[in-house]
């Protein structure tokens, strides 16, 4: 399936089956990973076999079961729009899973910190993980906030590659399904802001990265 059609398709998994990911698959997402790491400066990590990470409490209480497999979110403390940069190259793996036929879940709270296995090196931090392996089920679509709410650009005003990335863009998994953005074109260009609260940053970055995979043209 192609990046739009993927993008559609994505919905929050939080239950698993024990299936393995297969050895190819590893091997591509570790190779995705490395290129994200490059481009980025974070310290992204795959963890397979650990479903410890998620056999809190916590975990239960957010619906989650058989997470065995997950992808740390890991970078240096100092790194500049470190949290949106691990939304952004976060989500770009996660699409790219989703193109695999894998299912995920961004995960920032329910999740045992102690437990996870991620490398955190000193002044680096974990940031959130992301569930990946095979749903029992494949989700279901967030409901999402009136378009006028989130971009000021009517819609007779926009052109079709604005409006492909916008519905991509409301796609977008964000903490609590908030939707903390705004999406407006100025001088021809696309910009997206971030509200105030917990996981806005992180929320931008992803949110940035549906758009301009499916429109084809970069933010800020």
């Amino acid at each position: 399936m192609d990046i739009k059609q993927a993008i559609k398709e994505r919905h929050s998994v939080r239950k698993y089956k024990e299936d393995p990911i297969p050895e190819e698959l590893v091997n591509r997402l570790g190779e995705l990973i490395r290129e994200c790491n490059a481009e980025s400066g974070l310290h992204i990590q795959l963890i397979l076999e650990d479903p410890g990470c998620f056999d809190t409490l916590l975990a239960h209480y957010g619906w989650f079961r058989g997470v065995r497999n997950y992808i740390a979110i890991v970078g240096e403390e100092s790194l500049p729009d470190m949290e949106e940069l691990g939304g952004y190259y976060g989500e770009k793996v996660v699409i790219e899973a989703q193109r695999m036929g894998l299912n995920t879940c961004w995960v920032a709270g329910t999740f045992s910190r102690g437990k996870c296995k991620a490398e955190v090196a000193p002044g680096e931090k974990l940031i959130c993980v992301i569930a990946i392996g095979y749903g029992e089920e494949t989700g279901t679509k967030h409901k999402s906030k009136p378009l006028s709410k989130l971009c000021d650009v009517p819609e007779e005003e926009m052109p079709v590659w604005f409006r492909n990335g916008l519905r991509a863009a409301l796609m977008a998994p964000t903490a609590m399904n908030q939707q903390k953005f705004r999406i407006s074109l100025e001088e021809g260009e696309p910009v997206i802001t971030a509200g105030r609260g917990a996981m806005t940053r992180i929320d931008l970055g992803i949110v940035k990265y549906n758009f301009e995979a499916a429109s084809g043209h970069k933010c800020r």
